[in-house]
Parts: C-alpha cells; sequence; structure tokens
C-alpha cells in the first residue's frame, strides 16, 4: 500500500474543484482532461439521443473516483456529458499527473486497476440487468448495489438510468 509520506505527495497533485447543481464539468465532444474524487456531492454522466432525451449511464457519490473514463483513457473527444447534480466538491487532478502518478507509485497503480476493474464489473451488471429483468426486478437490483440512490437522484434522473419512464418508476415505487 502507499506510506503517508506518498499519500501526501500524491494528494498534493489534487485541487479542489466546487461546483454547483447542474455544472458541466465535461461537454459533449470535449475530451476529458481530469480524473476526480468526490469529497461531498454526486456526478451524473449521461448522453443525449437525436430527439434530445437524456440516458444517465452512471452516478458517482461521495468517496468515489470518477471520470469520463473512454475519453479520458484514449484522449478523444466524449459522447457523454458528465455533470454535477448536487452542489459538489471534488478533488480534481489533471491526466498527465495521474499517468505520472500511476507510473511513480505501485500503490496509485493498484487503485487505477481497482477503479476499472470495478468500472467493468458494474457496466457488465447494468448490461445483464437490461437482458433479462423487469423494470420492479432493476429498481429492486439497484437498491441492493446502491441502497441511497432513490433518495438522491431525482425520479426523472433515476428512470432515466433505469431505461424506464418517471411515470412507470413512481408507480413501481410504491410497490416496494
Amino acid at each position: 500500500m502507499l506510506t503517508d509520506a506518498e499519500i501526501g505527495h500524491i494528494i498534493g497533485h489534487f485541487s479542489v474543484k466546487k461546483v454547483n447543481k447542474n455544472t458541466l464539468l465535461l461537454d459533449a465532444n470535449e475530451t476529458c482532461r481530469h480524473f476526480y474524487f468526490i469529497n461531498k456531492g454526486a456526478v451524473r454522466i449521461y448522453s443525449l439521443t437525436h430527439e434530445g432525451v437524456e440516458l444517465s449511464r452512471f452516478f458517482a457519490f461521495e468517496d468515489t473516483f470518477c471520470t469520463a473514463l473512454p475519453s479520458f483513457i484514449d484522449q478523444q473527444p466524449s459522447y457523454e456529458y458528465f455533470q454535477a447534480i448536487e452542489k459538489t466538491e471534488l478533488l480534481q487532478i489533471s491526466r498527465s499527473d495521474f499517468y505520472k502518478l500511476v507510473g511513480e507509485f505501485n500503490g496509485f497503480e493498484k487503485i487505477y486497476r481497482e477503479i476499472l476493474e470495478l468500472s467493468f464489473i458494474n457496466n457488465q451488471k447494468r448490461i445483464y440487468s437490461y437482458q433479462g429483468y423487469s423494470a420492479l426486478e432493476r429498481i429492486k437490483l439497484l437498491m441492493k448495489m446502491q441502497p441511497n440512490f432513490l433518495f438522491r437522484v431525482s425520479n426523472k434522473l433515476a428512470a432515466s438510468y433505469l431505461g424506464i419512464s418517471p411515470y412507470t418508476l413512481s408507480r413501481l415505487k410504491s410497490k416496494l
């Protein structure tokens, strides 16, 4: 793991970024140049259909690393938006500093690998839930994986994440 001195060195590469609710941290077609750690608040990653419908793909809350990972890794413009959904305090690190630290500290490389693995697992679970689960089963799975999710996220955003209408979500929540 990392020593206190190494942690201090790593933390020195992060800066505090405070943003208000609905602030875009990354616009679609921009290239992602930062990785974030959420101290307080919540963010989401979403895309827009051709009809302008928002499709939420990912939500992150306190004590979580997050970024628009495909764009961050390959330095191509993002297809998604990265937005604070609450007043949020983040620790931000540039891509160049992030990868410098990954190469410099085995403990930080391990953290990055764990972030990548968790991202892969979460995406796989989400795909599986869409393939064979009813809307009610998806809600139950979400509540099991993230018990506070429906208390922190509006019905509109939660419904866009679950692939159902806000009306359906409200109706099904009453059956829980």
